[in-house]
C-alpha cells in the first residue's frame, strides 16, 4: 500500500497506480473549479500530494516546497516545527545525515 506524509500523519492510498493518478488528476481538475459551491480550492495541492507517489517532477517540487516550508517554520516557529518534525536531522559518524544521500543533495 503506497503512503503519504503530511505533517507527522500517514495517508493510506490505493495499492494501483492508475487509481492513484486518476485521484490526483480528479483532485486538481475539481479544484480547478473551487469557485464552485461544495468544491474547493484545496483540491489542488491535495491532488498534487497524491500525484507525488508517482510523478518524479511532481515529487521534487512537493520535496521543495516542504525543505523551504520547514525552514521557514524553524526560523519563525521553532516550537511548531519540531513538534511537526522539521528540526535537524542526526548525523552519522562519517558527517552524512542520517537518511539522506551521501553525496549531493539529501
Amino acid at each position: 500500500m503506497a503512503k503519504v506524509k503530511l505533517a507527522g500523519r500517514r495517508i493510506d492510498l490505493p495499492k494501483n497506480r492508475a487509481l492513484r493518478i486518476l485521484i490526483g488528476i480528479v483532485l486538481i481538475l475539481f479544484g480547478v473549479l473551487g469557485f464552485l459551491p461544495v468544491l474547493g480550492f484545496w483540491m489542488i495541492p491535495l491532488g498534487l500530494l497524491v500525484l507525488s507517489v508517482d510523478l518524479p517532477i511532481v515529487r521534487r517540487w512537493r520535496r521543495h516546497a516542504e525543505v523551504r516550508i520547514g525552514q521557514w517554520l524553524k526560523a519563525n516557529y521553532p516550537s511548531v516545527a519540531a513538534r511537526l518534525g522539521c528540526g535537524n536531522r542526526r548525523r552519522h559518524k562519517d558527517g552524512h545525515q542520517a537518511g539522506g544521500r551521501p553525496f549531493g543533495r539529501g
